[in-house]
């Protein structure tokens, strides 16, 4: 990873579908570092005050999950975006992509 990679992190619940899916999406776009993580203690990736460390900007997928990460977490100055993508979606599934697609290209650019 370049240093001046930005380092995104997205999260949704389990972290089984939407966030994954914006990790896979910009995992190899250059100036992006992507990771991903749930809020769930279920979650595939729990997020973690780490992480949370890691990342120079934070995409929660639903205000209520944005809610709960500033409940359990202090973020300081930290950038939380809210992306406001419901859990309708399935992995990788072709209307996820796009609407990440058009909520994030302002925030990261194209994905590659």
């Amino acid at each position: 990873m370049a240093a001046d990679a930005v380092c995104a992190l997205f999260v949704c619940e389990g972290n089984r579908h939407r966030s994954p899916t914006a990790e896979k999406l910009y995992s190899a776009t250059p100036g992006v570092a992507a990771r991903s993580a749930g809020l769930s203690s279920l979650a595939r990736v729990e997020l973690t005050e780490e992480l949370l460390a890691w990342a120079d900007v934070v995409f929660v997928m639903e205000a209520r999950l944005e809610k709960l990460v500033r409940r359990r977490f202090v973020l300081g100055e930290k950038r939380l975006i809210c992306l406001k993508i419901p859990d309708d979606y399935q992995f990788m599934q072709p209307e996820l992509i796009t609407v990440l697609t058009e909520r994030l290209v302002p925030h990261l650019g194209e994905p590659k």
